[in-house]
């Protein structure tokens, strides 16, 4: 469905008036972070999957030299278990 990295659209806009959002982390609570102003939110998974409307890109199509808020998967960092 979605992965770490994807650029999705949410139903609604973000006050900056930006509509794309990142996944920046996945679990029980999902992290994203707006495109436009960097802005990070966490949802729970059922919120996310009622908000979310579309996948944009997949984070393997995402080229990071044109999105400047981007970050990379790799250097997301990942939490120790």
């Amino acid at each position: 469905m979605f992965e770490l990295g994807d650029l999705v659209q949410m139903k609604k806009p973000h006050a900056c008036g930006e509509n794309r959002w990142e996944v920046v982390r996945l679990g029980a609570d999902i992290k994203i972070k707006c495109m436009g102003c960097g802005h990070l939110v966490m949802l729970t998974r059922s919120d996310f999957t009622k908000k979310m409307k579309k996948i944009v890109q997949p984070a393997a199509e995402v080229d990071p030299s044109n999105e400047p808020e981007y970050l990379l998967p790799a250097d997301i960092k990942r939490p120790r278990i």
